[in-house]
């Protein structure tokens, strides 16, 4: 029997996270640019650890509200409500100190532990995940930024691209090569750097496509995408998180959690969408008719209802796989794929249902297009996770003479 309810204590959480989102978070979302980003968050998160609502995906020896990993995917659904990114930084579950805390959880000494871990879950400080380079782009085997040994102390030399919250950072892992004879994906190391260092420069937050468009959070770096320059930068060996070597494995470690984040905030805003698009077409009239009563339009709300039932599918079964700890990698780039062009089809189709109305920012609908795009190259771009995919099913096929273990074959 295959079993959709939703267990009672789960919907009973998701519950009280979507009272708080629509009662504390949105009403606070209208004081942004009126007061600085980071006091409003602070009250937020004063308020959410009150109700019960920190940390959902942290076990609570952490200090965090222990949700599997259903529980935790529903739950983030309704965090994603909170378009400014508000409602993740009121429970501290913002990207991308979520999954740097998974990893530290699953792969760091204790001593990591009690010195970024704790402070982590406790909102004390934020980190930053300084992987992407110019010179690798999305191949992290490629990457230059080298760490060499000198006595107990690693000093690390290069140049990163797209760290993302570097500017409000207090930790940075950074991933170097530490070994450049070792096999491809043992050549890396990461590194947890406390901030700021004279070695690691923030030399700009990068400027990204819409932003100087979008209405502004204010003066305030809310996020930023820095460009650094690393030189010299001395890491004590015990700074090393997950082994010498693993640098690769605790960077797939961690993007696996982000890819599945951005999948459940996007099931959020392409609902979201979807309402505002179904809402225009049944009060706008053209020519004497509603447009909802036109079957072009009906269609391509049919569409966007299509990609958004399977999003919700893909996710469901994507928890169920990390609740029994099965391999979930093939699936976790298909529906990073899936999902990253879903959301831009469907606020895309909410635009045009808009007309010139959804092309200005009297709506969210443009910026939110200009963010979901981003969604096709972060954690990974599309062709990587399609050179991905399309391996595996060759690989399927040659072993078992069909393809469906490739493709979700352990269903039926």
């Amino acid at each position: 029997m295959i079993d959709f309810t939703i267990p009672e204590e789960i919907r009973e959480i998701r519950a009280r996270v979507a009272e708080f989102i629509d009662d504390v978070v949105k009403p606070a979302e209208q004081q942004i640019g009126t007061r600085p980003y980071f006091d409003i968050v602070r009250e937020l998160q004063a308020q959410a650890r009150a109700a019960g609502l920190w940390c959902p995906f942290v076990p609570v020896e952490y200090g965090g509200m222990g949700l599997g990993h259903l529980a935790n995917a529903i739950v983030q659904i309704e965090i994603g409500r909170s378009f400014t990114h508000l409602g993740a930084w009121a429970m501290n579950c913002m990207g991308p100190q979520d999954a740097t805390m998974l990893t530290l959880i699953e792969h760091g000494t204790e001593d990591q532990k009690q010195r970024y871990l704790v402070p982590l879950v406790n909102g004390d400080i934020r980190i930053c995940f300084s992987m992407t380079e110019r010179a690798a782009g999305a191949d992290a085997t490629g990457m230059q930024t080298t760490a060499v040994k000198r006595g107990s102390t690693w000093v690390l030399n290069g140049e990163k691209w797209f760290t993302s919250g570097a500017s409000i950072s207090q930790v940075a892992l950074v991933m170097a090569r530490t070994d450049p004879d070792a096999p491809r994906h043992r050549r890396f190391t990461t590194f947890l750097v406390d901030l700021p260092h004279p070695g690691f420069e923030i030399v700009r937050n990068i400027p990204v496509m819409g932003e100087n468009d979008l209405p502004r959070f204010g003066d305030e770096v809310t996020m930023g995408h820095a460009e650094v320059r690393i030189r010299d930068l001395e890491v004590p060996e015990e700074n090393i998180l997950g082994g010498l070597g693993q640098g690769f494995a605790m960077g797939q470690h961690r993007l696996g959690y982000g890819r599945l984040r951005h999948g459940m905030w996007s099931v959020a805003k392409a609902q979201a969408a979807l309402d505002m698009a179904t809402a225009r077409a049944c009060e706008r009239v053209t020519f004497g008719k509603r447009l909802a009563d036109r079957q072009g339009i009906l269609w391509m709300l049919a569409d966007c209802a299509e990609k958004l039932y399977v999003t919700r599918l893909m996710i469901l079964h994507l928890a169920y796989k990390l609740e029994h700890g099965l391999d979930l990698r093939q699936e976790n780039s298909i529906a990073k794929t899936y999902i990253a062009h879903m959301l831009c089809d469907v606020i895309d189709t909410a635009i045009q249902i808009h007309g010139s109305l959804g092309y200005t920012h009297d709506l969210p609908l443009a910026g939110w297009l200009n963010e979901a795009r981003a969604n096709r190259l972060v954690d990974g771009p599309d062709e990587v996770h399609r050179w991905t995919v399309g391996r595996n099913l060759v690989k399927a096929y040659e072993r078992d003479g069909t393809t469906a273990a490739a493709v979700g074959g352990d269903l039926f």
